[in-house]
């Protein structure tokens, strides 16, 4: 259990957004406070959503073990909406940029001026629940294991889920001049990259799960 919902996590934890925030973030005026702040909203966002899920699913008792059917069955359909979602990610065509009326997100106005404040509630809205990371909460809250080992597996998950932002800010304080030039580099390749990225994420994300929900409802 704790070794599939920690795989998966980790494939949710590749997000080219929440990595290219948190590199705006480090080159600002003060980038340990609006980094701290990016990432506590990350992680609360992220904590929130593990338990609200666990309570939801366990509260639904699918872990139990005379719920093997429905439990399995959740997994298999999830693992094909991870597929469908990445067909459409795939088939989506991006509309072309109109340089007379330029655009921009609500989280790059939000990230345009760092602030710990604007930073908090960046982190809160790029870590709202993603499909594969709630594929890796289903998998704790509908196992069959101790509360215990439970705690320790939301832990796990979610630390993994903010891999690519507490992980920048680690190497940022070990080394700054090192992390901002390969933070630099990186972004250059997930904005290259990152629709593939995300595709390629929610096919494998798909298929563990579906390979799963069959072996369950197969009696295996």
């Amino acid at each position: 259990m704790l070794l599939q919902a920690a795989g998966l996590a980790l494939l949710a934890s590749l997000s080219p957004t929440a990595l290219l925030i948190v590199a705006v973030y480090l080159g600002s005026d003060r980038p340990r406070l609006i980094a701290a702040f990016y990432l506590a909203g990350a992680v609360l966002m992220s904590l929130l959503t593990g338990v609200v899920i666990l309570v939801a699913l366990r509260s639904a008792q699918l872990s139990h073990p005379a719920d093997r059917t429905p439990r399995y069955g959740v997994r298999l359909g999830l693992g094909i909406l991870l597929w469908l979602a990445a067909l459409f990610v795939a088939r989506r065509k991006a509309p072309p940029p109109d340089p007379a009326q330029p655009k921009q997100s609500l989280i790059s106005r939000m990230s345009a001026r760092p602030a710990p404040l604007s930073a908090f509630l960046v982190g809160l809205l790029i870590f709202a629940p993603g499909a594969t990371f709630l594929a890796a909460l289903q998998v704790i809250a509908t196992s069959n294991a101790s509360i215990e080992l439970t705690t320790v597996a939301v832990m796990v998950v979610v630390v993994l889920n903010v891999l690519l932002v507490w992980a920048p800010i680690v190497i940022f304080l070990v080394a700054p001049d090192l992390a901002k030039r390969y933070l630099t580099a990186f972004n250059g390749w997930l904005r290259a990259h990152g629709r593939t990225l995300f595709t390629g994420v929610l096919v494998i994300a798909g298929a563990i799960m579906v390979a799963n929900g069959i072996y369950g409802l197969g009696g295996g």
